[in-house]
């Protein structure tokens, strides 16, 4: 996938633009924060180019140093520089916690969204994701920072229209539903948003039409693997924030999906056990 694509990809309904604009300015990512992600296409980017990259930003080195040190990580000793996180880390997850950091420093807080619950959501969306694209054959890295930002076009919903947005999550019980409410209530999802905002971003059109298809990827041709994977890491990141079962709340929500994808859920249980709570410890990212 190609990151630094700097032409418009394709085209994103109007339901979904009419949240940019007014009071929704356009959120404007950091340049570490870009560069970041244009790393993705980089196959010889090294552990030291990265920590060096973080370096540039301050406020995000603290971040990642804060999070380094936190109990999902659990080092054996205090780390106290990038160089040091690099290398008890690695670059795969050094890499992912600045992207997390950078983005989420992207978006205000708004009216209608818990803060620290909404980016809790988000990185749980994509340790999950990421989880998943590993047993999907998928693109490991593509497919966390998509479910990082799968729920970011909520944030641009709320800053329009919060009483609507606070509305449809106290009536998102159930896992998934997220989606079907959202559609009822405005003719589009916060996928379909977030879809616009990447396109206003230059992401490359797969990307782009990921987003937009995670709502119901059965639905669409060609499909799309990683719409899929976008849309049952939500799910099971529905499940976690609500302390549900989530092998369970997959089932109830998606069994289709998960026929398609011929998914062995008890080893996926298996999986997700292992992986932890992505979400741990996120209050860190946001200080």
């Amino acid at each position: 996938m190609t990151i630094a694509s700097t032409t418009p990809v394709t085209t994103v309904s109007s339901s979904a633009e009419r949240f940019f604009g007014g009071h929704a300015s356009l959120p404007v990512m950091p340049e570490v924060g870009r560069k970041l992600l244009r790393s993705l296409d980089d196959d010889s980017v090294s552990l030291g180019q990265i920590a060096e990259l973080i370096g540039k930003d301050s406020t995000l080195a603290a971040k990642v140093l804060r999070l380094a040190n936190s109990a999902r990580y659990s080092p054996s000793h205090t780390i106290s520089t990038l160089q040091d996180a690099a290398m008890a880390l690695g670059l795969e997850t050094l890499r992912n916690l600045a992207m997390a950091a950078s983005i989420s420093a992207t978006f205000p807080e708004v009216k209608g969204l818990d803060r620290q619950r909404f980016w809790r959501h988000s990185v749980r969306t994509a340790g999950y994701a990421r989880l998943l694209a590993k047993l999907l054959q998928g693109d490991a890295d593509t497919a966390y920072l998509a479910g990082l930002m799968l729920r970011t076009g909520q944030l641009m919903m709320a800053m329009s229209e919060a009483d609507q947005v606070t509305d449809v999550e106290a009536h998102a019980a159930e896992p998934g539903s997220r989606f079907s409410l959202e559609m009822h209530r405005f003719g589009c999802t916060h996928a379909d948003v977030t879809a616009a905002l990447a396109a206003h971003w230059h992401f490359p059109a797969d990307l782009v039409e990921a987003f937009k298809d995670a709502n119901a990827p059965l639905d669409i041709r060609p499909f799309s693997m990683l719409a899929a994977i976008l849309h049952l890491a939500e799910v099971i990141a529905d499940a976690c924030d609500q302390e549900l079962d989530r092998i369970d709340a997959v089932k109830l929500a998606v069994p289709e999906l998960v026929e398609h994808l011929h998914l062995d859920l008890e080893f996926l249980r298996l999986r997700l056990d292992a992986c932890g709570d992505p979400g741990q410890d996120v209050e860190l990212m946001l200080k």
